[in-house]
């Protein structure tokens, strides 16, 4: 899964997302936990238009990713902002810091791209390393009803200024993972190159994903439908969860 093509055209395909109101939504979460600075991990940052923004609300940010397509373009964007931001190469369940963070932000269900369990528990129980004590880990993950209801067995299209993107997604057997592939028309002068994407997410009831968490020395502290304070619902589509380490969170 290395988002190769996926890369090129990512910020064009997701320009409904107001990644400058996100950082401002972790940034008042972190607040509460009297965290206003130091060290941030933006893990899977993707192409890195959270880490900038949270860069700018004046984290130090390091912003992992497993691919290096998607880097690049992270690495750009950043000089392009004046933000210094050191972006590293590693997939989740393998992060490796020179030390510990105040904080990790893990944004726009990029838990769910990680389909194997025991992975998502290897991701976690790797975290606690890099965690100062008294730090939080707020992550989102789509809900099993989304992938149900929203996303599974669904087509999707995209007609952008410069590509067009069929977004095709099937429902796997076991009703949480969805194998979403894409087709990209990306204008190349007067003609369109078609590239193409496959990969899968896979959706965990709370109850996983809080066994995740707690499995690795963690505890659940909020649970929120996404980008709001409000509890969940049996409907809501993406839920942020508030991490911290059970050792000094009790």
């Amino acid at each position: 899964m290395s988002y190769n093509s996926f890369a090129s055209v990512y910020d064009e395909l997701t320009k409904n997302v107001d990644y400058k109101a996100r950082a401002e939504y972790i940034s008042e979460i972190l607040k509460k936990y009297n965290i206003k600075d130091g060290l941030l991990l933006d893990l899977a940052c993707g192409t890195g238009s959270l880490s900038i923004e949270l860069s700018k609300l004046g984290f130090e940010v390091i912003g992992t990713d497993a691919s290096y397509d998607m880097l690049s373009e992270a690495q750009n964007k950043a000089a392009e902002s004046g933000e210094n931001i050191m972006f590293l190469c590693q997939r989740m369940e393998e992060t490796d810091l020179y030390g510990s963070v105040r904080a990790i932000v893990c944004a726009l269900d990029s838990i769910n791209h990680v389909t194997d369990y025991e992975l998502v528990k290897k991701t976690f129980k790797n975290l606690i390393n890099f965690l100062d004590t008294d730090g939080i880990i707020i992550f989102d993950a789509n809900t099993v009803y989304k992938h149900q209801k929203v996303l599974g067995n669904n087509i999707f299209i995209y007609d952008e200024k410069n590509v067009f993107c069929a977004w095709r997604n099937t429902l796997l057997e076991d009703e949480k993972t969805v194998n979403i592939n894409l087709d990209f028309f990306v204008k190349n002068g007067e003609d369109y190159l078609r590239l193409g994407e496959s990969f899968k997410e896979k959706a965990y009831t709370d109850e996983e994903l809080t066994f995740a968490v707690e499995d690795a020395g963690f505890k659940v502290l909020s649970r929120f439908s996404e980008s709001t304070f409000d509890v969940p619902t049996d409907e809501t589509e993406r839920v942020t969860y508030i991490v911290g380490r059970s050792d000094y969170f009790g």
